[in-house]
């Protein structure tokens, strides 16, 4: 019984990605903008991210449709949690939340607009003002009903602008550590050939989804 030998391709990379939705794809971004080489590796085609089936809106305390806080929206976000998430993380999250909205605007993004020409934003749950004693917050920017949808199109776009490299439809399979027990890179599938790919890289960054 013969057994088939996998080819090995090396790569020299200065970030690898593994994960190309939302969060990959601006990671991959914020790395071009530095000057570093970025290849970025999916198990299925970049704009097929579990990040284009998003629908309802990006929370952020715009304030367009009335008043609104990056304070109120931290507590909505904390209290969803149960008091269990990590409040400085939502806190940095929450007051940063404003900026990522218009870059994504200034990006190309299509967000709806209301009358005046301003973002579009709607009610979403569990979102109030006051810290829970005020009336709902409109506060979810939205693209008709397929926010995801507009927001990872157009990050690809931008990726592809820039220069980053897509190694598309490739599992990875494992982490590589050097001797000093850092992550130096990460092996991977592709699946049209088989063959194998070590990404040798100075830094790796994890994208892979949501947990849960």
């Amino acid at each position: 019984m013969s057994v088939k030998a996998y080819s090995l391709i090396e790569h020299k990379v200065d970030v690898a990605i593994v994960g190309a939705g939302g969060a990959g794809l601006r990671a991959a971004l914020a790395a071009r903008a530095q000057g570093a080489s970025v290849i970025v590796l999916t198990k299925v085609p970049p704009t097929r991210s579990h990040t284009v089936a998003a629908q309802g809106g990006i929370n952020a305390a715009l304030g367009n449709r009335g008043a609104d806080d990056w304070r109120w929206h931290m507590y909505d976000t904390i209290r969803g949690s149960d008091w269990l998430g990590d409040q400085d993380a939502i806190a940095f999250m929450c007051k940063e939340a404003p900026a990522a909205i218009r870059e994504l605007e200034q990006m190309g993004v299509a967000f709806t607009r209301d009358a005046k020409g301003a973002i579009y934003q709607r009610a979403y749950g569990g979102q109030s003002t006051e810290f829970g004693k005020g009336p709902l917050a409109y506060r979810a920017c939205a693209a008709a009903d397929r926010t995801g949808h507009a927001m990872l199109h157009t990050l690809y776009q931008q990726s592809l602008r820039t220069g980053v490299r897509f190694f598309a439809e490739f599992l990875a399979l494992d982490l590589v550590f050097d001797k000093q027990g850092a992550c130096a890179g990460v092996l991977a599938w592709e699946l049209a050939t088989g063959d194998m790919h070590l990404l040798r890289s100075r830094q790796l960054i994890l994208a892979t989804g949501g947990f849960g």
